[in-house]
């Protein structure tokens, strides 16, 4: 069930800042004679949705698992390396040494994290 909602929380992470930049709409507030007034496009929104999902589920996520410094790195490195690949596959941002380079040093810390001494 943990290992679940993590593939969950990170989905949704994932979607919602994939979603969020194609959306290409930070959102304009404007209060006008005392009426309040939000404009955001539609897919910024689902965007938005999504990512407040993946906070939410963050903080059980937190409180499932027993040792904060475990599940946190794991959360924080999987989503960065799959929000450089989504951006690559979807936003078709270049991908560049750097980036792969990055990616791999991320992993390589995860797992030196997680041995057991």
């Amino acid at each position: 069930m943990k290992v679940i909602l993590v593939i969950i929380y990170l989905l949704l992470t994932v979607s919602g800042l994939i979603l969020m930049k194609k959306g290409g709409n930070a959102g304009k507030i404007s209060i006008l004679a005392g009426e309040f007034n939000l404009s955001i496009s539609l897919v910024s929104c689902l965007g938005f949705i999504c990512y407040i999902c993946s906070f939410l589920l963050y903080t059980r996520i937190v409180m499932m698992f027993d040792n904060l410094s475990y599940i946190t790195p794991i959360c924080t490195g999987a989503s960065q390396v799959m929000i450089i690949l989504a951006s690559w596959l979807i936003l078709k941002e270049q991908l560049t040494g750097l980036n792969i380079g990055g990616a791999a040093l991320i992993i390589a810390g995860v797992i030196v994290m997680n041995l057991k001494a």
